[in-house]
């Protein structure tokens, strides 16, 4: 079920917040941004966390807040996972678990099937939060929001408060969790590479209000006022792995538009993975190279290009139906005589596998 917010939030301190967003029945949809920009203080408007909270939030066809409603907090069927997971203390994972549980059986929600296996929590369920791992608490906090049967899965910044290896470990349980469960989920980060890795839908909010949104590589690709400028513009590509090189440690990955050539860290052929090139990343050629350390030449068509800085430009360029940005120097983007439909060759100098 969809969630439609009509949000305005004014605190004491000044700060205000209007925001107006439908959010997809299924997938992941991020609000990223600064901090401060107002994106935890959506979960919390639709959490029903903010007393000031004003305008309308409906679930479905289930009004949460507005016309004269304003449904308790516990009562609203939304699972939330906050930064440092929240777990009670004095009890074990099981008993953190047993207590979601209670309350939810108390509403009628079921929780879905086979949380503990998914999540690999069956090790730790006699363990107390305080011998977990960083990681461990997120998962343990993701199953606690999961077995009360939610409607909606609110994500507050899950990766902020573990260290880069926990990152790994828990980003492909929240990627299955999104691919499987039968619910919208709102994800909030600061992190492009975090938004990169889960969203299906982006929002990208400033100063307490959305400044652009919708599916992840439209927003990354759009020239203004979108995120494809700066030293972080990136497209997200959706590929799979076409075969395996285990003499050289790589695999090729086939995307709509061409193939790439990565490390490999240890996928099965078939299986559909992610990758984001950043824009710096890209250069551009007349011809293929005949001789060069670069891997990945990929013919493409120049779809747009403008101004990124003084010395700098972007350019979008389109493998097939697959978006590419490239930022190249605003000299040689004369020198190759760049333009619309001019057709050229992407170098990817280097790729991320999320």
């Amino acid at each position: 079920m969809s969630l439609t917010l009509a949000l305005q939030l004014r605190r004491r301190d000044g700060f205000e917040l209007t925001v107006d967003l439908d959010v997809p029945a299924r997938g992941c949809t991020t609000l990223q941004g600064p901090s401060g920009c107002g994106k935890t203080s959506v979960l919390r408007c639709v959490a029903g966390l903010e007393p000031a909270a004003r305008g309308r939030a409906t679930l479905g066809d289930r009004v949460l807040m507005g016309d004269g409603v304003n449904v308790p907090a516990h009562q609203r069927g939304v699972g939330y996972v906050f930064q440092d997971g929240a777990l009670f203390p004095h009890l074990t994972v099981a008993g953190n678990l047993d207590f979601a549980r209670t309350r939810a059986r108390r509403q009628g929600r079921q929780e879905p099937d086979g949380l503990v296996d998914l999540l690999d929590l069956e090790p730790l369920l006699a363990r107390r939060p305080e011998r977990l791992s960083g990681g461990e608490r997120q998962r343990v906090s993701l199953a606690r929001a999961l077995v009360s049967g939610p409607s909606l899965l609110l994500l507050d910044e899950p990766l902020a408060s573990v260290d880069p290896s926990a990152r790994g470990e828990i980003l492909p349980y929240l990627e299955r969790l999104i691919a499987d469960l039968d619910l919208p989920v709102l994800h909030v980060t600061h992190d492009i590479t975090e938004a990169a890795s889960l969203a299906d839908h982006l929002v990208v909010m400033r100063q307490g209000a959305v400044v652009t949104h919708g599916p992840l590589s439209e927003v990354l690709t759009a020239p203004a006022p979108g995120l494809a400028s700066g030293p972080e513009a990136s497209v997200v590509l959706a590929a799979s792995v076409l075969r395996r090189d285990p003499a050289d440690q790589l695999v090729t990955l086939g995307f709509d538009g061409g193939q790439l050539i990565v490390p490999d860290h240890g996928h099965d052929v078939g299986h559909a993975a992610r990758v984001r090139v950043l824009a710096r990343d890209v250069s551009l050629a007349l011809e293929p190279a005949a001789a060069s350390s670069i891997l990945n030449t990929v013919p493409v068509v120049v779809d747009a290009l403008w101004d990124d800085s003084p010395s700098r430009c972007m350019v979008r360029l389109m493998a097939g139906k697959t978006v590419l940005l490239a930022a190249i120097t605003r000299r040689s983007a004369h020198v190759l005589n760049v333009a619309p439909g001019q057709p050229l060759y992407a170098q990817v100098k280097s790729l991320a596998l999320l």
